[in-house]
């Protein structure tokens, strides 16, 4: 986790505030019982923060949250998930066929701060942390 420290704070901010998502989203993750993170960094592609719940056996994840880094000065946040252990009430995900490790998922794209985008997408990952801890 030293090399994602390190990229947060060497991570100037936008006005989009995508470092402000990342790190609310990231602690939220941090907080949950029973839950490891490992990040994947490939600059000038995205850096990944992967959590997985310690009772999961057959998938290494339960989502992933990409920052988006093809434009440093522009970055967005792709938070996606497994489509079978999510579900999107208000149909704000893309369906992406394949998407996730070869699996069907759903992915939400942020490219600007908006708090109740940012809670929905937590309560993705509650949800899909339950159904980890079950599978």
């Amino acid at each position: 986790m030293e090399e994602l420290n390190k990229f947060i704070e060497d991570w100037q901010d936008t006005e989009s505030n995508i470092k402000k998502i990342f790190t609310e989203i990231m602690e939220h993750l941090k907080s949950m019982e029973g839950v490891s993170l490992s990040f994947n960094a490939r600059k000038g592609v995205s850096y990944s923060l992967r959590p997985k719940h310690n009772n999961q056996k057959e998938r290494t994840l339960f989502a992933m949250v990409d920052i988006i880094d093809d434009n440093p000065e522009q970055r967005w946040l792709s938070t996606c998930f497994y489509g079978d252990m999510i579900t999107d009430p208000d149909e704000r995900g893309d369906l992406i066929p394949g998407g996730l490790l070869g699996s069907d998922g759903y992915c939400f794209d942020i490219e600007e701060y908006d708090e109740l985008t940012v809670e929905y997408i937590k309560a993705r990952l509650d949800e899909a942390c339950k159904n980890a801890s079950k599978s």
